[in-house]
């Protein structure tokens, strides 16, 4: 199994508080965001990761020199393109069941474990809840996943998809065909969801949910969404992280 972690963003609506630096550079407990992910995915076999960049780019070449299976693709285009050109410029190195992460989107290693362990063409944890306007919202049918997007209005969404995916081998081909027309319509703006949309209306691929369960996730956005992170983070993904990353 492969991972890919998109890296690329500068975080500008975090301001001055991420201190010149990727947004995944910000740290927990001492230990960076980026680095929790890699010690999650490090703990469950993991470990040819793909790390797409762009701003401050040769920080994460820096960070990840002499960790064996771990790559950095650089995204010239970060500045105007979303995740999806991000995705774009390390999908060719996929060829492997690929796990999908945010590089500043944390997760308990028990919801992690659990997509792991889940069947299904895709899968996708789903924190069921009333959702704000920014939230990427899901709609859903026996399990599955019928819609993704941020357009969803807010009182029909289910709930929100927290940016950790599974992605089976058998669907890569559809996966990034769908994601290279989107690219060749010059949709730059556009978010990697739009692809598995796609996926699910064009080739009616089994798009499985699986709950958080009020368990710990935290997409980092904002300095309110970093403070919630740093009270909320579970104990596991901190053990984990400081094994691997403890200074």
């Amino acid at each position: 199994m492969q991972a890919i972690i998109m890296a690329a963003g500068k975080g500008n609506r975090l301001g001055e508080f991420k201190k010149n630096a990727p947004k995944s550079f910000l740290e927990i407990n001492g230990i960076k965001l980026i680095e929790y992910n890699i010690a999650l995915l490090h703990a469950y076999g993991i470990n040819e990761i793909i790390i797409v960049t762009g701003y401050q780019n040769w920080k994460f070449e820096n960070l990840v020199q002499g960790i064996d299976g771990i790559q950095c693709v650089y995204n010239p285009f970060y500045e105007k393109t979303n995740v999806l050109g991000s995705f774009y410029m390390g999908q060719d190195y996929l060829t492997e069941d690929t796990v999908y992460i945010h590089a500043d989107t944390l997760c308990t290693p028990g919801i992690f474990k659990d997509m792991l362990d889940s069947d299904g063409d895709m899968v996708l944890p789903v924190d069921f809840k009333l959702c704000d306007e920014e939230a990427m919202k899901v709609r859903t049918a026996m399990g599955k996943v019928v819609e993704i997007s941020k357009n969803i209005p807010c009182d029909k969404g289910e709930g929100e998809f927290i940016g950790f995916t599974k992605i089976s081998r058998r669907i890569l081909t559809d996966l990034k065909q769908a994601v290279k027309k989107l690219m060749e319509l010059q949709r730059f703006g556009a978010y990697f969801e739009e692809a598995i949309q796609e996926l699910i209306d064009l080739h009616k691929y089994e798009i499985k949910v699986i709950e958080t369960n009020n368990r710990f996730w935290g997409e980092i956005d904002f300095k309110e969404d970093y403070e919630r992170a740093d009270a909320e983070i579970s104990n596991e993904l901190v053990l984990l992280a400081e094994k691997e990353f403890g200074r």
